[in-house]
């Protein structure tokens, strides 16, 4: 009887990999890096693949991430041996601070941080807006670099890698 009850279930996950399969390599966020929207307001604007892989991916990225992760640490500019465990406490400050920025929520802007290096990525309806958000992201301690990657307005084709490609 338990068999019986067993199949469909066996049958339905057997399919749900099949259309994954199918529709690509499953990415994920393997090393849990902050990757987080501040703000929506332009519908249009791509969204950013963020901290997304491939299991292959993964592999790829291990050994360069720990080299890059102790490096700060050997050149004495973190007091971590590992710069990505600063990057889930800096996350809810990088979005406080972008959220004060006036004109933020007229924009689509999505953040990703990763070894203590914030990512701005998304739309924004001006390039002071985009300085505005970089100034804003910088002035925190712990923030290492600000890689403003905003396109102004939607038109174009955005120079950050897009979800879905």
């Amino acid at each position: 009887m338990r068999r019986a009850a067993l199949l469909p279930v066996l049958l339905l996950a057997a399919q749900t990999v099949m259309a994954q399969e199918a529709s690509g390599p499953l990415k994920q966020n393997w090393f849990d890096d902050p990757f987080f929207q501040v703000s929506a307001g332009l519908p249009a604007c791509a969204m950013p693949e963020g901290p997304f892989y491939t299991a292959e991916e993964r592999r790829t990225q291990t050994h360069s991430r720990l080299e890059r992760g102790t490096s700060c640490w050997l050149a004495g500019k973190c007091t971590d041996s590992n710069a990505y465990r600063y990057d889930k406490p800096l996350a809810p400050k990088v979005r406080a601070a972008l959220l004060a920025v006036p004109g933020v929520r007229g924009g689509s802007v999505w953040v990703m941080i990763q070894r203590r290096w914030v990512y701005l990525q998304g739309c924004v309806p001006s390039r002071s807006l985009a300085k505005r958000l970089e100034r804003a992201a910088r002035a925190l301690p712990d923030v290492e670099t600000v890689v403003p990657d905003l396109m102004i307005g939607t038109r174009g084709k955005p120079t950050y890698p897009v979800a879905g490609r």
